[in-house]
């Protein structure tokens, strides 16, 4: 733990008393110095920290969408959502959901605008199928019950043990997760699934479930060979930060039961480095959140 210089607010800030951040594949990764190449010029130490959820403590002569006092949920990118009290532009913040807590509604603000950004990209119309892997994991999770709501047919992957949560989430079709997840999908979608949301990072050997000339939805910016038409999406949820509008629409669908938050386990910040090696330990299913 570090003492770091206020933030200053800008006309069309937000400052938060940060409650919760969740603790993301990303955080891990920025620690472990993975992303030293895109931000060699900046001072450490790094925050990591992706989503947080806190109370409003000031806003910015622009900002009329929150209230002084009130819990909101936010995205921080690229990061830095790892301290008590952040400053966030005013479009990368909305009120949090009624009737849930700061360490459910910080789950929310990352991985739900990457998978409304994914499916977004994919443009699928109604009835058209749709592919997820990793849908156990909180952004294919998130996927696969906006999907449903948009009126996708969904296979996705899970382990035996996940099989049951990833068809209560609302997957039509579940397959066996693992590395045959392709040959998985065409046995039950012979023609290949219209698109496919790649939350496990399978890259080349998820694309054989894909019809030619349709959409594959990644992240960390896989793009795969050119063939048979195919599309890919690389998704960064920096793009889409300041979408408010999506992020407030996020937000009614937690309200409205469309979207379910999953709190994996909270620990108090001090403890964020048990965090990281509980998350790198493999297994989670929901999200880790820190509390402040």
């Amino acid at each position: 733990m570090v003492e770091v210089p206020a933030q200053l607010l800008g006309p069309g800030d937000v400052r938060l008393r940060v409650r919760a951040a969740t603790v993301n594949p990303t955080d891990t990764m920025l620690r472990a110095g993975d992303y030293l190449q895109y931000y060699p010029d900046d001072p450490l130490p790094w925050v990591p920290g992706m989503d947080v959820a806190g109370e409003v403590t000031e806003v910015g002569e622009r900002v009329s969408h929150l209230r002084v006092g009130e819990l909101a949920m936010g995205v921080v990118a690229p990061h830095g959502a790892y301290r008590e009290d952040i400053v966030l532009p005013g479009d990368s913040v909305v009120p949090a959901p009624q009737g849930v807590g700061a360490a459910a509604a910080a789950t929310v603000p990352m991985n739900g605008m990457t998978a409304w950004a994914a499916l977004r990209a994919l443009a699928l119309q109604p009835g058209q199928v749709l592919g997820v892997t990793g849908a156990a994991g909180c952004f294919g999770g998130y996927v696969v019950q906006l999907a449903k709501a948009a009126g996708l047919t969904v296979v996705a992957d899970a382990s035996p043990s996940d099989e049951e949560l990833v068809r209560g989430l609302g997957a039509d079709i579940v397959v066996q997760r693992g590395d045959d997840v392709a040959r998985r999908m065409r046995e039950q979608v012979p023609d290949g699934v219209d698109g496919l949301a790649d939350g496990a990072v399978q890259g080349q050997l998820t694309l054989g479930a894909v019809k030619d000339g349709g959409g594959i939805a990644t992240v960390r910016n896989y793009v795969g060979p050119d063939e048979r038409g195919l599309r890919y999406f690389p998704i960064l949820v920096g793009d889409v930060a300041e979408e408010r509008e999506a992020l407030d629409g996020l937000r009614r669908q937690v309200e409205a039961g469309v979207l379910t938050p999953r709190v994996a386990r909270t620990f108090p910040a001090e403890e964020a480095a048990q965090a990281h090696r509980m998350l790198e330990g493999g297994g989670v299913r929901g999200r880790i959140v820190l509390r402040f």
